[in-house]
This record gives structure tokens, sequence and C-alpha cells, in this order.
């Protein structure tokens, strides 16, 4: 399926792979990560604006948190889990919130994108 915005960008999206292996609690341990690419994503800057006067303002009005990205619908291995990571303009994020699927449009019947927020991880 060709992508819906011919401009835009390849996003990968970095899952933990499963496994078999338990560890001496019996509790599953992570498989080896699994990856994949969302091409042609639309990416735009996600900005959060801190209280007034609170300790994160520091005579800034907004903070560029991560990104909100609508990827293609269509993709084989959707839908995207919370749990994944998305490496955005080559940084890694974590994927918050639940992806929203935009579903089909009232006037065209097309499919919309799958939009999700891609936070830095810091720390």
């Amino acid at each position: 399926m060709p992508a819906p915005y011919a401009y835009g960008e390849t996003v990968r999206i970095v899952r933990t792979g499963l496994s078999t292996s338990r560890d001496p609690r019996g509790q599953p341990l992570p498989g080896p990560d699994e990856s994949f690419d969302l091409t042609g994503c639309v990416v735009t800057p996600r900005a959060e604006t801190p209280q007034v006067g609170g300790d994160q303002q520091q005579a800034r009005d907004t903070v560029i948190v991560g990104w909100t990205v609508y990827a293609p619908p269509g993709h084989p291995q959707m839908p995207l889990r919370t749990t994944d990571r998305a490496r955005v303009r080559g940084v890694v994020c974590d994927i918050t919130g639940e992806p929203g699927d935009w579903g089909h449009s009232p006037f065209t019947g097309t499919r919309g994108p799958i939009q999700f927020a891609a936070d830095r991880v810091t720390g």
C-alpha cells in the first residue's frame, strides 16, 4: 500500500518480542526487540504549556515534549501497542496513551490515519 503522504517521514517502531524464558520467580522475561518501519507519516511537534508561575515555566511559554505522529492506515503490524517505542527523527520515544484510529471518512469512505503521541525518553 503506497503511503498517502508523499513527503511523509519514516518512523521506526520498536516492539519488545515474546520469549518463552522465565526469571527465577517464574515471571516471563522479554524477548529480543522486533522493529518495523511506518513510512509516509506526518510528524508534528507536541508542546506542553507549563502552569503559569509553576516550577517548570522558567520564563518559557511552551516546552516541546515530543511529537504527534499520524501514520497511514493498513500496516500489517498494526495496531500499535502502548508498550511500543518509536524512533522519530533519530530520537527514541515512548508511545503514550492509546493510539487513535480516525476510522473512515463519512464523505469519501477512505481510511484516516492512526494518531499517537511519542514522548522523548529522558533519564
